[in-house]
């Protein structure tokens, strides 16, 4: 089993994705983002055996040096740390290129100089702005629509430039917007359950028209490792989507039916973006990563909700009531 160096392990997919490769055999050196404090970020929450089998290592993408170590005996690199908030990219955007784009530089160059076998690099749905047609494969034109969606592309065009210029054996994988246990409250599902389970009298959300291609997080896990092992030319593209499209407003009905039936939507003016900035539609074509995989989801929208309101509902002391507006 290839040993693996995931970036951001610290964070929703992060630690979900490290969870799933220890138990699929794989030594992982875990990158977490340093602090004073000695905190772990979602991998302290993790299962005692599995925390065991990481080797947690803090640090900053944004130091080449102590990238380049990093990935010295690591055949396989997955780069998933950023930041990813598209409201604070509009309040400072010079930190998004600083990590996103000079990061993701940083893991480039430690891959080139190690001779790591394969390097996924992780981009995002929002790199095609609102859909000139659905549904988006990956050769639909970059949109970018905010300071982080900008940053992602600028990522993603090093990552491919990297493997013209210099065969670096990379992969950009794209996935659509994730979902499920774990997930920040600067998320629209996360926002809208805890807002439910702490029983406000009313639900504060934004813009409910935009549609999302919404993939549960363990289908989104298991896209790494299968690209990972496909025979993929340097600088393929690929997306992972379920191809179903759905509305925020079905969203917020279907689970104010689920928690709190009744439950009253009110706008709330700080939640709403730029109106050029918002991504309207967003419904992703998957057939590559199929072809090239078998890969297919395992969660329709439905399970995949069931099973994150559990979470939240068995985890009342990991979250915060979502009617605090998070960036």
């Amino acid at each position: 089993m290839p040993k693996i160096l995931v970036t951001g392990a610290d964070g929703f997919i992060g630690s979900h994705l490290c969870e799933y490769l220890v138990h699929q055999g794989h030594q992982v050196r875990a990158l977490v983002w340093y602090n004073s404090f000695g905190q772990n970020g979602w991998l302290d929450s993790l299962d005692e055996q599995i925390r065991s089998e990481l080797e947690i290592v803090t640090g900053d993408i944004r130091d080449g040096t102590l990238m380049r170590n990093l990935a010295q005996d690591c055949e396989w690199i997955m780069h998933l740390a950023a930041l990813i908030g598209i409201p604070y990219s509009y309040r400072a955007p010079e930190s998004y290129i600083d990590t996103n784009v000079k990061g993701t530089l940083n893991l480039l160059e430690a891959a080139r100089t190690t001779g790591c076998s394969k390097v996924l690099i992780t981009s995002t749905s929002e790199v095609y702005g609102s859909a000139q047609y659905v549904p988006i494969d990956e050769k639909h034109p970059l949109q970018p629509q905010s300071p982080y969606s900008a940053s992602k592309i600028g990522a993603d065009s090093l990552a491919i430039s990297y493997a013209h210029s210099f065969e670096v054996p990379v992969t950009v994988v794209r996935p659509f917007n994730t979902y499920g246990p774990r997930q920040s409250n600067r998320a629209i599902i996360p926002t809208i359950i805890t807002q439910l389970l702490s029983g406000a009298d009313s639900l504060k959300l934004g813009d409910l028209r935009p549609t999302r291609d919404l993939l549960f997080v363990e289908d989104n896990v298991r896209a790494y490792q299968a690209i990972a092992e496909a025979a993929l030319s340097p600088g393929t593209v690929v997306n992972v989507a379920t191809g179903a499209e759905v509305s925020m407003q079905q969203v917020a009905d279907t689970l104010i039916d689920q928690i709190r039936p009744g439950t009253p939507i009110v706008a709330d003016p700080e939640r709403i973006r730029p109106p050029k900035s918002e991504v309207q539609r967003l419904c992703g074509d998957a057939s590559r990563l199929k072809e090239l995989t078998n890969w297919e989801p395992r969660f329709d929208l439905s399970s995949g909700l069931a099973k994150t309101i559990e979470w939240y509902r068995q985890h009342p002391d990991r979250w915060q009531d979502g009617s605090r507006y998070q960036v």
